[in-house]
């Protein structure tokens, strides 16, 4: 064999590496005088869907009957291409019009240029990375994992998934019980979850049942947990699973996360590993604390590339031989041990190998002896604000803070503040007993499909609110009597992203012909049965605000008893000096302070 076919088929094996063009083959065309640039010796041609390329040799594809295997590989072929996309720089391309590529110049190839792209900046971020952040090796993650384990076992809650899960033997039901579970306590604390689990589960024990529950159910039954699509996603995620998947939950976190509306990495993780046993690691907040702290993490961990570096280390840990405890394990010291304000770390299981304890001890050191700046404690090789797991120089150390100069808080826009104003409109002489006005929000969007009081947007200086409020009654409840709508007040109430106001309005009325007929999406309930219904947290503010003017309520008879200077007894004279001495005294050109009701 010629010297430069060896070498030519050598450059066809780059080539497939780099592109993921596994039915390639080598072949010498000659180009015909009057187009080509090049000699008139047979020219090694790259012919692809983007046309031909002269190069320093001929990848041509093969007939269509050779390439049979194609279609098999196209995965596989995307994860090749992104993995050897480096190999750029180590072959000499040229344009048609002869200019050379140089070193590490991709060419035009959209997909295989991505994956260049997106590997070169992995590889620049993961080389600026110190070994300070990692585990340097197998016996410093054994000791972790046994560690963190043996404390779990001793110090775990009593919390009633867990002794659902331990104690249910069918995979589909175990699943079901931790993914109620891991639902709720999103950004929800434990506590207020308890109660709430407790009577999902007695309502709907089994996933067929909260299939065949309604929305209205439902949302019902999450009043006042928040975040109400959860509840939704939940029951759709059930329906999916008893009507297009035979009654069984996916059993990976792949499929979870890909079959399962509403699950994301996170609880995918979580059940996968709790209820199925697979190893495979989770993050959540708790869990990004805990590693941060313990690998002096001070980056922003909702960043991209800190968050990868995070779901890594986690892989990393988790135990194989209990993935679910260990997961679980790493949640609970994050929640109970190595919380966000006040740290226990006497009691923490892994303070040895806490890289922000050993900077809290080395600068208690320092500061007490007033010792040089070069330290005796392991610190990261490259903290010269090149380090991307460190924190950033803008923000130097707080000796204040300790362990809780990690991690570094996220800036956060804050919420956008918004204005409504709402009435409750109450029939206090209707058949049964009271009865107020509620209606049903959209299907979508901020409390979706939740019942609350007929609302306006109202405009913060207040203009025209009663009027927009009054026809907003009106359309469903028809005429009412303008001179009656009373303002009661305001309530403020902060969701994720918004900062709500709403302006409390109330009409009663008295002595008009009973509403009995309400238009869709309409209903009037008692006051027991507003207490039960699927409304929010903020409507129950609103409704405490309405109440607590009413005649004959335990609020206004508790601020009845409330007596004014007029009704107090007037005091002795001894008294009288006694309250003119120790009464502070204001002078006369001192600003008046207002009264601001929260």
């Amino acid at each position: 064999m010629r010297k430069g076919q060896i070498v030519c088929n050598l450059l066809v094996q780059v080539i497939k590496r780099v592109i993921g063009h596994d039915s390639c083959y080598v072949r010498e065309v000659s180009l015909p005088e009057r187009t080509s640039p090049f000699p008139r010796s047979p020219v090694p041609i790259l012919s692809t869907h983007q046309g031909l390329f002269p190069l320093s040799l001929a990848v041509m594809k093969k007939p269509p009957a050779a390439v049979g295997s194609h279609h098999r590989k196209q995965a596989s072929s995307q994860e090749r291409r992104e993995k050897h996309a480096l190999g750029y720089s180590q072959v000499k391309l040229s344009r048609p019009d002869g200019e050379e590529l140089g070193p590490g110049t991709a060419p035009e190839f959209p997909e295989a240029s991505a994956g260049l792209a997106r590997r070169q900046k992995e590889v620049v971020l993961q080389a600026s990375v110190s070994p300070y952040h990692l585990f340097r090796d197998t016996a410093e993650v054994t000791v972790f994992r046994e560690s963190l384990l043996s404390w779990y076992d001793r110090e775990k809650r009593d919390l009633p998934w867990r002794r659902r899960a331990e104690g249910e033997v069918d995979l589909d039901r175990r699943a079901y019980a931790v993914w109620v579970s891991e639902v709720m306590l999103q950004q929800t604390q434990v506590a207020t979850v308890i109660n709430y689990y407790t009577r999902w589960m007695q309502k709907w024990p089994t996933l067929q049942d909260l299939a065949s529950a309604s929305l209205e159910e439902v949302n019902q039954l999450w009043a006042g947990l928040g975040y109400y699509s959860r509840g939704r996603w939940l029951q759709e995620g059930a329906r999916k699973v008893v009507e297009e998947l035979g009654g069984h939950v996916p059993r990976t976190a792949e499929t979870l996360q890909r079959l399962l509306p509403g699950v994301g990495r996170y609880t995918a993780g979580a059940i996968a590993s709790i209820a199925f046993g697979q190893v495979t690691g989770v993050v959540d907040g708790n869990v990004t604390r805990v590693l941060c702290r313990v690998r002096g993490i001070g980056a922003d961990p909702s960043s991209t590339f800190v968050s990868q570096q995070l779901w890594s280390l986690a892989q990393q840990l988790v135990d194989p031989a209990r993935p679910g405890d260990f997961n679980q394990a790493a949640m609970e010291l994050g929640a109970t041990v190595c919380t966000p304000q006040h740290p226990l770390c006497s009691q923490c299981p892994v303070q040895s190998l806490c890289r922000a304890h050993q900077k809290v001890a080395w600068e208690q050191l320092v500061a007490s002896q007033s010792l040089p700046g070069s330290p005796d404690v392991e610190e990261c090789a490259l903290n010269t604000g090149q380090c991307q797991l460190c924190a950033p120089p803008t923000q130097p150390w707080d000796q204040t803070l300790g362990v809780t100069n990690f991690p570094r808080k996220a800036s956060r826009r804050p919420p956008r503040e918004e204005c409504s104003a709402t009435c409750v409109l109450e029939q206090p002489k209707a058949l049964g007993g009271a009865r107020i006005l509620l209606v049903q929000r959209p299907k979508s969007g901020l409390l979706a499909g939740l019942w609350e009081f007929p609302s306006v947007p109202a405009d913060p200086s207040g203009e025209h609110q009663r009027k927009a409020l009054l026809q907003e009654l009106q359309s469903w409840a028809g005429p009412l009597p303008a001179t009656r709508l009373q303002h009661f007040g305001q309530v403020v109430h902060t969701f994720s992203h918004i900062k709500l106001t709403y302006q409390v309005y109330g009409l009663a009325l008295e002595g008009q012909v009973p509403v009995t007929v309400t238009p869709p999406g309409a209903r009037w309930l008692t006051r027991e049965e507003f207490h039960t219904a699927a409304v929010s947290t903020a409507m129950k503010k609103v409704f405490r605000v309405y109440e607590g003017q009413q005649p004959g309520t335990c609020k206004s008879r508790k601020r009845s008893q409330v007596s004014t200077p007029s009704s107090r007894k007037k005091p002795s004279p001894g008294q009288q000096v006694l309250d003119s001495f120790f009464r502070p005294h204001f002078p006369t050109d001192a600003p008046k302070l207002k009264n601001v009701a929260q």
